[in-house]
């Protein structure tokens, strides 16, 4: 067994201390520290040893990636449990260690552990991919003949005395992802998340970097926990000049109890290092993109009922709604809440996943022929994991509703959440969904999840049940996708409130926000982007007026900021002008021009010093293409606002750079005045990449809430 593992691959390094027999440390994770020969690793190892202080033990406190206390640490632990009060502070002996090289790069390693006083083993899996991420995770198994309680198993990473800054998210419902930035200061800053989903409010990507990191300046290191449940993520500064960033699934009290033999798996822990935000979202999206089960097909222009329609389904105006998404380039016609039982509004008849004879006497057919026939897929909104009590199946089975015991669980949203870790429950809603994708020609589901979860137990015991919830929902995610492999599913939780890497791994794209303001949706595209690549982004076109905000915006803004994700349409067009629909089929055009682009290339964003101006866009892989989006989101102290630099161009190439339609008009009082930029025309400028994000080109003038597109295609 080697006493050090180096792994590398995209740029980053990951060095593996084994010696002693003790769990792995991390001597490094950054940049490439290129082939080192075993006398240079030695050397690393001997110079990255922590400095002995004698006052927790004597000798150095070395912080393995499951910390122990046993090895002086009184940080936070790497597993909290107990055994009826005994072994409580583990002591593991790794007994073996396999490593596999990456195909292209990276590699991964497996360390088996051993603590034979607490009666417990040990399987760490420690990952670098090929787009340079590191991932880990931990599985844990009871040994011992009696009973081992377990509260926590806490993975982490080291980080350099250089990194002073953190960046987290907070939210809500139609504001997710919403960033805070704080100073890393000495202690523990802890985000814990226990709504039983991934939450609008959770940490999402927790980085910390260099001061006045950017999104292409400083040095950055992230983690995500890629869980859709309860979990915990947090930032630790010790006095022993230690610093990590950790992260595990939050366990509530009494949730996991392991009986001799019996195992528990962490969910994975992910991690990415990069010069700037940029660089860290870009190998999480290279992964992503990598994955055997990635979508491949062109992402469809979706045109979505819920915001044109609501509740009120009748067939006469629903084909002409799908009639009016067909003439602008819809290819997805989605049918959403009310099709089912007595669902009329939402305080009925969820649960009930029949079609409704009142509303559909003849089923969904003629909808779904009309559909189809004008060439479009035809999807459904689902949401399996909740209840009305005013439904014929909680009337049926009061006792599939989870509950701490016989204490009901007040009602949000009208509704209560179905226990899917009970087998009959669980095959119950299996055989409905399967039944419905068996039955109609259902090419897509936008799999609903409404409402946060609330003493959320197993009965009739009432145990803690947020853990046994969250794996049931991923096995039936699993065997829907076996049965119907061709069914592609949306995660959305009243918005975006389950965005992660593990139910990205069941499904094809996440409602970003049921908030489609286009300026909210600005801040929240692009911080969802930090994590997961464009085309799993669903990004929608409402109405001039948004339904949640009521904020006005002309379909220009709108449509470009939509642009920028999976395409899809939110809006009455029945009831829209001549005008509108007119620029919407362009930029339904545009966008299916582009998705070749948007979908593959590596997104990238400006830092810009005007708080009012951004600059995003999507530069391709091999550096031939680029859009850019140019966005006014308020008033600019600048007027005119001066030059925007246009980042991640290759620097020594030369670029075309022009505006490019129906993005290409400057809504603002210098374009009402008949006053232009001599580039701002059909035949450009010509400059190198190096310039383009040196000097820039001169931005126009914009009213706030607009924005213009820009194309940079090398010459």
């Amino acid at each position: 067994m080697a006493d050090v593992t180096h792994l590398r691959a995209a740029g980053v390094s990951l060095v593996l201390d084994f010696s002693g027999g003790t769990l792995p440390r991390v001597r490094h994770w950054g940049s490439d520290l290129g082939e080192l020969d075993p006398d240079a690793l030695a050397g690393l190892l001997l110079s990255q040893r922590p400095h002995p202080i004698g006052y927790s033990v004597d000798g150095a406190v070395d912080v393995a990636v499951l910390p122990e206390q046993s090895a002086g640490w009184l940080g936070t632990p790497g597993i909290i449990g107990n055994r009826a009060g005994r072994d409580f502070s583990t002591a593991f002996r790794v007994v073996s260690v396999d490593e596999t090289a990456g195909a292209t790069g990276g590699g991964r390693v497996v360390a088996r552990a051993v603590d034979e006083v607490a009666g417990l083993g040990l399987e760490l899996v420690v990952e670098l991919t090929a787009s340079g991420l590191v991932r880990q995770r931990a599985e844990l198994t009871n040994t011992g003949s009696t009973a081992f309680s377990l509260d926590a198993v806490n993975l982490t990473l080291p980080v350099p005395a250089q990194a002073v800054e953190i960046l987290d998210f907070t939210g809500r419902w139609t504001r997710e992802r919403s960033p805070q930035r704080t100073q890393w200061t000495h202690g523990l800053r802890v985000r814990e998340n226990r709504t039983g989903r991934t939450g609008y409010d959770s940490a999402y990507l927790f980085a910390a970097g260099t001061a006045g990191f950017g999104n292409r300046s400083g040095e950055v290191w992230a983690v995500h926990t890629a869980w859709s449940g309860n979990h915990r993520t947090f930032a630790e500064k010790t006095y022993h000049s230690v610093s990590l960033l950790g992260s595990g699934e939050l366990l509530l009290s009494g949730e996991v109890v392991l009986a001799a033999g019996e195992s528990y798996r962490s969910p994975w822990q992910y991690a990415s290092h990069g010069h700037g935000l940029d660089e860290v979202s870009a190998r999480f999206h290279r992964h992503l993109r990598s994955r055997p089960g990635h979508p491949t097909s062109p992402r469809p222009v979706v045109v979505n009922t819920w915001e044109a329609v609501y509740f009120d389904h009748d067939l006469d105006r629903l084909k002409a709604l799908a009639d009016a998404a067909a003439a602008v380039g819809g290819e997805r016609f989605v049918l959403d809440d009310g099709w089912f039982g007595s669902r009329r509004d939402d305080r009925r008849g969820l649960g009930d996943w029949h079609v409704s004879d009142e509303v559909w006497p003849d089923g969904l057919k003629p909808l779904t022929d009309h559909v189809t026939g004008l060439g479009m897929q035809f999807g459904i909104w689902v949401e399996p994991e909740m209840v009305n009590p005013d439904s014929d199946l909680a009337r049926a089975h009061p006792d599939w509703i989870m509950a701490a015991g016989d204490r009901l669980p007040g009602t949000a949203r009208h509704q209560q959440v179905l226990d899917l870790a009970r087998p009959e429950a669980f095959e119950h809603i299996l055989e409905r969904l399967d039944d419905l994708l068996t039955t109609y020609p259902v090419s897509y589901l936008k799999w609903d999840h409404n409402r946060d979860l609330v003493d959320a137990g197993h009965r009739p015991t009432g145990r803690a049940g947020v853990h046994g919830q969250t794996l049931a929902v991923y096995r039936l995610l699993d065997e829907l996708r076996r049965r119907h492999p061709g069914v592609e599913i949306e995660s959305c939780s009243s918005g975006g409130g389950r965005v992660d890497l593990e139910v990205l791994e069941r499904t094809d794209r996440v409602w970003v926000s049921d908030c489609i303001d286009a300026l909210e949706r600005q801040s929240m595209q692009r911080w969802t982007n930090a994590l997961i690549p464009l085309e799993l982004m669903g990004t929608h076109v409402g109405a001039e007026t948004s339904h949640t905000t009521h904020r006005r915006h002309p379909v220009d803004f709108r449509a470009g900021t939509a642009l920028f994700g999976h395409f899809g349409i939110e809006w009455d067009l029945t009831k829209a002008s001549a005008d509108d629909l007119a620029r919407l089929t362009s930029w339904v055009a545009l966008y299916k021009e582009l998705r070749p682009l948007l979908h593959s290339g590596v997104a990238v964003h400006g830092d810009h010093p005007d708080p009012a101006v951004e600059v995003h866009g999507v530069v391709a892989e091999d550096g031939s293409d680029a859009v850019f989006a140019v966005v006014a989101l308020a008033t600019s102290q600048l007027y005119p606002p001066g030059a925007v630099r246009l980042p991640g161009l290759a620097p020594d190439r030369a670029y075309h750079v022009r505006p490019l339609a129906p993005g290409d008009v400057p809504d603002g009082n210098a374009h009402h005045w008949g006053v232009f930029l001599p580039w701002w025309t059909p035949e450009g400028v010509t400059l190198p990449g190096r310039v383009l994000d040196t000097a820039g080109v001169q931005a126009p003038v914009l009213y706030p809430e607009r924005l213009v597109l820009v194309r940079a295609t090398a010459v």
